[in-house]
């Protein structure tokens, strides 16, 4: 850490070589690389609706709906199913009342079709 002139505070991250003051926020420093070493570009952007999208999924393959990433394999995980749905149901109570229509939306009828699906499975 390096004190400035008139007392702030400077942490420098030589690993990734970006500064940040104590208490900032956001993401600083690179990006990570595509295998080749070129930014990936096709990563769809980071906003609430990918994230669920992203929960969404990972739900999907533990109750063997898709397969795992990597493979064909298609494998039940119910737990970690479970797990996935009730982290989209505490996102849904947690942010009630601060998302837009579409993003309440997408929420709800994700967790009504895992839950049916679940449902399903576990029987």
């Amino acid at each position: 850490m390096d004190q400035g002139n008139e007392g702030d505070v400077k942490v420098t991250d030589k690993k990734h070589d970006t500064e940040k003051t104590p208490g900032q926020k956001g993401a600083a420093g690179p990006r990570p690389t595509g295998s080749k070493g070129s930014a990936s570009a096709s990563l769809p952007k980071v906003n609430f609706s990918s994230f669920i999208v992203s929960l969404n999924t990972s739900a999907l393959v533990h109750l063997g709906e898709l397969p795992e990433i990597g493979s064909d394999k298609k494998k039940k995980d119910l737990i970690l199913a479970q797990q996935a749905i009730d982290t989209l149901a505490m996102l849904q109570e947690k942010t009630a009342g601060n998302l837009d229509e579409d993003e309440k939306g997408l929420l709800e009828h994700m967790l009504f079709d895992l839950r049916m699906k679940f449902v399903k499975v576990s029987s």
